[in-house]
């Protein structure tokens, strides 16, 4: 008996490290090709003749395309799992780089753009399933090592750009097929170890799922503290998508240096985003998640504030310290709604996920529409007040409270 119950966990406990490693760099190669559109975004309106607000329109079509797809895949996938999705998502980024690559019009843009957030929308919440699952008992720096991928994806596009789209031009988004191949062999095996996960833990995810709605908070507890969560996010991808999608333009033009010096810049950003990722989860471990969150929002305000009157070389060190504070949080946030609603893994996945580039989208258009009436300066000043909201998160209910209630 005993030789038979520890041999039944070992063969997914033995690939869940590296599956978790998987689909980070999963994540890593979604996020480089979905962030690569709008740091292309000074290229694509050069060379296509674009406005500001068609400039966009094709974040938008990006953004929400996986804002609307990605709650309802992982509500979907909560119920009926399908690990197969997997590699059918990434199929669609590849058709969509593609597109990119030989569009000629903004319509042809707008479905590349669309087609590339199908395949977000399938990758978010299904593979953060999967870090769910390889996590064991360490949840929150599995969604951090999982979500490092992303960022470090967000990173390397300004560089694509500066040494890859600059130099070849639209035609040089024919090599991030290679990156989209790639990460379709990875999630192809990816799939297979989940589809044997779901083999292996069937029965005792039935058993968790009534232990869960026995404990389930009243509803007005659950809408009022997602409700906060969302303003969170509100401010934070607004305020990326204003630095991703147009500080380039504002740094060309105030500084009056080279688009490839820009790119350094949000580089700098991504990056910085990346060590905050990984530092936020083991923070909020130590500090608590309630903290964590506050932090990373309203401690990013300071030096959004002073970043559009700083010399480029000073603009260099803020625009690291907001991508290290304002990324570290994301990851438990993450974490903690996964905790209030832990049946509906993939569907807080998804929402989280969707909602965040839904308000990336939709931020996308307005401060485009706003660029093209006013200036690139004022919209730049006025995102840089976004983070105050961070405030926000002192009306969270504490980790005590979560606890008492029964979902830590």
């Amino acid at each position: 008996m005993s030789q038979i119950s520890i041999a039944t966990p070992t063969p997914t406990r033995n690939y869940a490290g590296w599956m978790l490693i998987g689909v980070s760099f999963a994540h890593l190669l979604n996020d480089a090709m979905q962030s690569i559109v709008p740091a292309s975004f000074p290229l694509l309106r050069e060379s296509m003749n674009l406005s500001f607000a068609q400039v966009g329109w094709v974040a938008f079509t990006l953004n929400v395309t996986a804002s609307v797809l990605q709650p309802l895949i992982g509500y979907y996938a909560d119920r009926r799992p399908m690990p197969s999705l997997l590699p059918i998502g990434m199929l669609f980024s590849l058709v969509g780089v593609l597109g990119f690559a030989l569009a000629s019009t903004l319509w042809m843009l707008l479905f590349a753009a669309a087609l590339i957030g199908i395949g977000s929308s399938v990758l978010h919440p299904e593979s953060s399933r999967v870090a769910h699952m390889a996590a064991g008992k360490g949840r929150g720096m599995a969604q951090s090592i999982f979500q490092v991928g992303g960022n470090t994806g967000q990173a390397l596009a300004p560089l694509m750009v500066a040494f890859v789209l600059a130099p070849l031009g639209q035609h040089g988004f024919l090599w991030m097929i290679v990156l989209a191949m790639i990460g379709l062999v990875v999630q192809m095996v990816i799939s297979r170890w989940y589809r044997q996960q779901l083999n292996y833990t069937g029965h005792m995810k039935k058993k968790q799922t009534e232990s869960d709605t026995q404990t389930v908070p009243n509803k007005g507890f659950i809408i009022f503290v997602m409700g906060i969560l969302m303003v969170l996010l509100f401010s934070k991808f607004v305020y990326i998508a204003g630095m991703t999608g147009y500080y380039s333009f504002y740094y060309v033009k105030h500084y009056q240096l080279p688009l490839p010096r820009a790119q350094v810049c949000l580089f700098v950003l991504q990056f910085a985003g990346m060590i905050g990722t990984l530092l936020g989860g083991k923070f909020a471990d130590r500090f608590g998640r309630k903290k964590m969150i506050w932090f990373s929002i309203a401690g990013t305000a300071p030096f959004s504030i002073l970043l559009p009157y700083a010399s480029p070389a000073f603009a260099l060190i803020l625009c690291f310290l907001i991508g290290l504070i304002l990324m570290s949080g994301f990851s438990v946030i993450i974490v903690y709604a996964q905790e209030l609603l832990p049946s509906l893994v993939g569907t807080v996945s998804g929402l989280f996920f969707g909602f965040s580039f839904g308000m990336a989208g939709l931020g996308s258009v307005i401060l485009g529409s706003l660029m093209d009436k006013t200036s690139v300066e004022f919209v730049i000043q006025l995102c840089a007040f976004l983070p105050l909201l961070g405030i926000f998160a002192f009306l969270l209910p504490s980790d005590a409270r979560l606890k008492a209630a029964g979902r830590v």
